[in-house]
């Protein structure tokens, strides 16, 4: 029963991690797309390209761009992705649609500088925090692994390769580039180099806190302990 509940606990940490990381890193693609006159991520360019040539949304675009990823690897592979990339690919095109709702747009300069920082560090976290519980990577990230399975190419050379494509007809589409863009290329993968570790480490600190908290309050009771009286 006590490895059942310890079970149990762990996987509502992990779920709680992976939730609130979605939930992070939606936000963090939200005050880059915000920040849209400096440029945003290569992904994003070709979602918002396709939002400007055929409506819906750029969430919406998210999702049906991921569900497309998901297909075409399945079809490749001969396997499905673990239930976690479907929960990603469908969260975070909703939630980047409310934040995108929420959020009022913004056309000072200083302040799209703002937000583009903050919003790479809040990918950033938001990665860290997703990928910690290996609960299954995103679409994009799913696609990026299996092709350098596939091929035995570098995982970065194949990133850079998708991403180049994707920006490339995103452009075209008429997707916002500019220096936001670069910055976004340049260092959001530096920062995830650091999140995902100290998340990975948070997490297991919580994991075990919480055993520990458990075996505590399950020791046995022993008289004359703190009151001194017999």
């Amino acid at each position: 029963m006590g490895n059942k509940s310890r079970t149990k606990k762990e996987f509502f940490t992990r779920l709680t991690f992976f939730m609130l990381g979605l939930l992070i890193l939606s936000l963090g693609i939200t005050l880059t797309i915000k920040a849209k006159d400096l440029g945003i991520s290569p992904w994003d360019v070709f979602h918002y390209g396709l939002y400007l040539q055929f409506g819906l949304t750029v969430g919406t675009w998210s999702i049906i761009a991921g569900f497309s990823i998901v297909f075409i690897t399945a079809c490749i592979t001969k396997s499905f992705p673990k239930m976690g990339t479907y929960i990603n690919m469908i969260l975070i095109g909703l939630f980047i649609d409310l934040f995108n709702w929420m959020i009022p747009d913004i056309h000072l300069l200083w302040l799209e500088i703002v937000l583009l920082i903050v919003g790479i560090v809040f990918t950033a976290i938001g990665v860290g925090l997703y990928v910690a519980p290996d609960f299954g990577a995103g679409p994009r990230d799913s696609v990026m692994i299996n092709l350098s399975n596939q091929t035995g190419w570098k995982v970065s050379h194949v990133r850079s390769g998708i991403e180049l494509i994707v920006f490339l007809l995103g452009w075209l589409l008429g997707g916002p580039v500019g220096l936001g863009t670069v910055a976004i290329v340049l260092f959001l993968g530096t920062v995830v180099g650091y999140t995902i570790p100290m998340a990975k480490k948070l997490m297991d600190f919580v994991i075990r806190r919480g055993e520990g908290d458990e075996n505590f309050n399950q020791r046995s009771l022993r008289i004359n302990h703190n009151d001194r009286v017999s």
